[in-house]
């Protein structure tokens, strides 16, 4: 099975940058599609990013694309989350999952990593 971890966040200010990073291991990892979520607190979780097997392919929520880009090194089994000029509302628990190929459906998530926006 596919195993999920991720890191790289943190406290930032304001219109800064972070760069999450989901380390994948396990059973073929890099013939998933891959998607990142976020949940703030007392919100559901809710849809980021994210990108197919090959990296062809990425789709992005609401009002994210511009900001926000997804991207993925296989050979590293790495997949990433650039997130620019953050705003407060970008605080929330980020979690990455691995999709199935068709349906791109999660089927792994991992523990999540919080990230916090000071205004």
């Amino acid at each position: 099975q596919v195993q999920v971890f991720e890191s790289g966040g943190g406290l930032v200010q304001t219109g800064r940058s972070l760069r999450l990073s989901c380390v994948a291991s396990g059973r073929s990892p890099s013939e998933n599609n891959w998607g990142w979520f976020r949940e703030a607190p007392g919100k559901e979780r809710e849809f980021v990013a994210a990108i197919s097997w090959s990296g062809d392919s990425t789709h992005y929520g609401d009002s994210l694309e511009g900001r926000f880009a997804i991207s993925r090194d296989n050979a590293k089994n790495t997949v990433y989350l650039q997130m620019n000029a953050l705003k407060p509302e970008d605080t929330a628990v980020y979690y990455c999952a691995a999709l199935t190929v068709e349906g791109w459906a999660p089927v792994r998530w991992g523990r999540g990593t919080q990230v916090t926006v000071s205004s």
